[in-house]
């Protein structure tokens, strides 16, 4: 065990930081105490499967601290139950920053999560990505030229210089490279100069300079205060060495936790039957990584986490941690006001709409991509109903009454299969928003209200053209107000019906099929292809619930309001026009089952279905969790 009495010896010589000079920085100390975390078993629902197990241990400000371990040991778990980011399982055992525990309002708000994979916005430049992030995430009262030079120095700290004005890019248009959308990934958890910044796997995918450039910056920002954790697969020689403490696992368990300079003295000592006896190259952390990943596949992870626990190594950081979490009496005051804050997000409601509409909105509209899904279909669609009604709307005989109902039909319908072009924007922007949300720069109902900015400023433009582009030339009767407006409102409940399938759905395929199915189901039951008279009183309820049925009315009574005629009595009326089986004479509204429609108040239930859909949409997604982590 003479590997392991030189890790003690080391950590004794240069011991954590004392409580003065830590807890005054920015940074918070990070201490966890018989920490576990379970799920239902993929064997049996009815056991527990335990990805971590008892796992001790501490981060310091102004240190990095790195987690190692093969696939599926259990980092990115500790990562993210340390940072509140687990959505399912159990947790239990105790977390504390700065000896107290963290709510999920603090961890948003004062923490940074670097993911692995990033999720930015691609029509933005790295300054506006970084701008944007600055004036959701920092006081309002601050003032813009502040913001602007904090995000300079982050952009010049993180070598972000050359690709300034370069927009972040997607898989289908070009933009910043892998190793600097990394860094911005980074600068936006520096935005608001965070306690602790949490990384996860900060060099996937990146080669061997990049990932050195990456770790180097990272690096420099201990000198802040910052207290900093990373999840590290397979680091280079030089990332490795900028480590300050390591805990290493395996299926969940510690088999190692200390100093990184003593690591390799501490395994060739009690592991040697893995690896041979001393470090065969000069690659640190490939050697620690080959000796726990062979104890891994030969079963032996437990051995060495038993190792490890009796280990002089165990016992003296057991004593640091013990300190540690009763540190709360030396607690600044500014600290536990910020430990006890209520909200997760800095900015109100209010500005935070703003700046998603400043730097959304705005991009947007000028995107041929956004616009064109939003306004083909309906030009198209118009430009149909106008050429093949031509003129026929002022034809109020009995030969045209069907044709007319039928333009009518159409244009209430046609909004409403248009929906689908609106799911994606909730479905693959998915990964973005609960990135977004979790990061304390939004509450949910603040995207709903953009997304919703976004789409009716569009809709309300674009219904008044293709709505001028139909009425004049067809010739309809009654109020073009109301048939706009009838328009307008079905293409806004379509619009929060697609957000509300898309939330519901895990997927676009899903989602896809759901949408047109629901659409045409409410078909069957607005009053034109089957009549209200003849629906079987069992499926009558369903047209009541039809916001379909309440446009179509609608534009129907715009079109063919008769005032109160009793055909019966007055047969040669001109508004009565149907003859129905038994010779009789009915109106056009007496045939569909709508003479006692009034027009306006079937419009003000299409406003009643917007705001029902508005709020399922909402719900579904500040409660559906389509994938637990």
């Amino acid at each position: 065990m003479a590997g392991a009495d030189e890790a003690v010896e080391l950590m004794k010589a240069a011991p954590p930081e004392t409580p003065k000079s830590t807890l005054t920085v920015q940074g918070m100390k990070i201490t966890f105490k018989d920490l576990q975390y379970s799920v239902p078993s993929n064997v049996d629902k009815k056991t527990k499967a335990f990805l971590l197990k008892k796992v001790n241990g501490y981060f310091l400000p102004r240190q990095m601290a790195a987690l190692m371990g093969p696939s599926g040991s259990g980092k990115t778990t500790l990562l993210d139950v340390l940072a509140g980011r687990k959505t399912a399982g159990e947790i239990t055992g105790d977390i504390h920053f700065a000896a107290h525990k963290p709510t999920l309002t603090f961890l948003r708000r004062y923490t940074g999560y670097v993911e692995q994979f990033d999720t930015m916005l691609d029509i933005l430049t790295v300054q506006e990505m970084l701008m944007y992030t600055a004036e959701l995430k920092r006081n309002i009262k601050e003032k813009l030229d502040v913001k602007k030079d904090k995000v300079n120095d982050i952009i010049k700290k993180l070598a972000l210089e050359v690709c300034r004005d370069t927009k972040i890019g997607n898989a289908l248009h070009r933009g910043i490279s892998g190793g600097q959308a990394k860094r911005v990934n980074i600068g936006m958890a520096l935005v608001t100069s965070p306690r602790v910044l949490f990384l996860d796997e900060p060099t996937s995918g990146l080669d061997s300079y990049t990932s050195n450039e990456v770790m180097t910056v990272v690096k420099q920002l201990v000198s802040d205060g910052i207290t900093i954790c990373a999840t590290i697969h397979s680091p280079t020689p030089y990332a490795f060495s900028l480590f300050d403490r390591l805990i290493m696992l395996v299926r969940g368990e510690v088999v190692y936790f200390g100093d990184r300079g003593a690591a390799n003295a501490y395994f060739e000592a009690i592991a040697p039957e893995f690896v041979g006896t001393t470090m065969s190259s000069g690659n640190e952390a490939e050697w620690l990584t080959d000796v726990i990943v062979k104890a891994d596949r030969t079963n032996q992870g437990p051995v060495l986490a038993q190792k490890f626990g009796k280990s002089p190594l165990k016992a003296e950081g057991d004593k640091f941690l013990e300190t540690f979490m009763q540190e709360r009496s030396s607690i600044p005051e500014a600290t536990m006001k910020e430990l006890e804050v209520k909200r997760a997000t800095v900015t109100p409601f209010w500005w935070a709409l703003k700046t998603l509409v400043k730097y959304r909105t705005t991009r947007n509209y000028q995107s041929a991509e956004f616009l064109g899904p939003r306004i083909g279909d309906k030009l198209i669609f118009s430009l149909i109903l106008m050429s093949l009604y031509w003129g026929i709307g002022d034809d109020l005989t009995a030969d045209n009454f069907i044709n007319i109902s039928a333009c009518l039909f159409m244009w209430c319908t046609l909004p409403a299969f248009g929906a689908a072009s609106y799911v994606p924007a909730i479905v693959l922007e998915r990964q973005l928003f609960i990135r977004e949300r979790n990061d304390g720069l939004y509450r949910v109902i603040t995207y709903m209200c953009a997304k919703i900015v976004d789409e009716l400023m569009i809709a309300l433009v674009a219904s008044g053209v293709f709505g001028a582009v139909v009425f004049f030339p067809v010739e309809l009767q009654g109020s073009f107000a109301l048939f706009w407006f009838i328009y307008f409102a079905t293409l806004s409940c379509g619009i929060v019906l697609a957000y509300f399938v898309a939330a519901m759905s895990p997927n676009m395929d899903v989602a896809n099929a759901s949408l047109p199915t629901y659409v045409v189901t409410l078909l069957f039951f607005a009053g034109f292809l089957f009549r209200f008279d003849d629906i079987p009183d069992y499926w009558f309820w369903y047209s009541k619930i039809n916001f379909l049925k309440y446009a179509w009315g609608s534009q129907m009574a715009n079109q063919w309001g008769a005032g109160d005629v009793d055909c019966t009595e007055d047969p040669d009326n001109p508004a009565c026009i149907v003859t129905v089986g038994n010779g009789n004479k009915v109106t056009v509204l007496q045939f569909y089952g709508l003479e006692d429609v009034d027009k306006w108040n079937y419009a003000a239930f299409e406003v009643c279905f917007f705001v029902g859909f508005f709020f399922l949409a909402y719900m579904a997604l500040a409660y559906m969790k389509h994938s637990a982590r």
